[in-house]
Parts: C-alpha cells; structure tokens; sequence
C-alpha cells in the first residue's frame, strides 16, 4: 500500500508542475502572435459574419495545434524526465520550439500568416496546426534519444 502512496505523489507532483508549464506556454503562444487568439475565438461566437466565424476557427485551430504539440512534447518530457527540473527544461524548450515553428512557417510561406488567420483563412490556421502537432512529435522523439 505505500508504494501506491508514492505512486500517487509522483503523480501529483508531475501534474503540479506540467499543468502550470502547459498554461505559461499558452501565454506565451497568444502574447508572440500579433493578433489576440482569444478575441477571435469569442468575436466568431457571437456574430452571423462569416469573416469572423472564419477567424475564430482558423485562430482556434492554430492555438489549438500549438497546445497539442506542447502537451505531446510535456508527455514526452515526464516520460523520460530524471526529475522535475528536467520536466521543467524540457517543457520550456517545447514552448520556445513551438513558437520558433510557427515564425519559421511565417518566414518560409509566400504569404503572411499573421496576417491570413485573423482574415479567417482557415486553411492557413489547419496547416499550422499540422505544423505544431508534427514539431510536437519530433521534439517529443529527440527527448527520449
């Protein structure tokens, strides 16, 4: 039975420090991109404009794609961390690769992201989604080598 308790704490303690590690990372997500993902996401709840429909889905999938690269790259991290500080490392090198991704993306494409997703090309915001979750991967397979 006390193995189950230290069970239990290492559990807790790992989700004491991932949950806190994946909401720094969403701050950080919506404060590196010039337009505001939340605004989005709320203004295409509450109007009939397809424009702004549009925006709030390819703003949701962009964030969303994002956190899921993150938390895949956090998943990684706990699997194969020694210790907390090297989940805490790990989840910050997730976060600033993630953000390096999609400016690398902007970069590389002949058009601006930035600019497409607030104009409600959900194309643009699926794709680097694809992007996030696909770094996400990768990253979460260089930690355990």
């Amino acid at each position: 039975m006390d193995s189950q308790w230290g069970y239990l704490l290492n559990f807790l303690q790992y989700l004491v420090v991932t949950i806190p590690i994946l909401a720094v990372g969403i701050y950080i997500f919506v404060m590196t991109t010039p337009y505001k993902e939340f605004e989005l996401i709320k203004n295409g709840s509450q109007t009939d404009d397809p424009k702004k429909m549009a925006a709030a889905k390819a703003a949701s999938h962009d964030l969303g794609g994002k956190v899921i690269g993150l938390a895949i790259v956090l998943a990684s991290a706990v699997y194969h961390a020694v210790n907390l500080w090297d989940l805490v490392v790990w989840g910050f090198v997730g976060i600033v690769f993630q953000v390096l991704v999609f400016y690398l993306f902007e970069w590389i494409t002949p058009f601006k992201v930035v600019s497409e997703i607030p104009n409600g090309n959900v194309s643009v915001g699926i794709f680097a989604s694809r992007l996030s979750i696909a770094a996400g991967l990768l990253m979460a397979a260089l930690i355990s080598y």
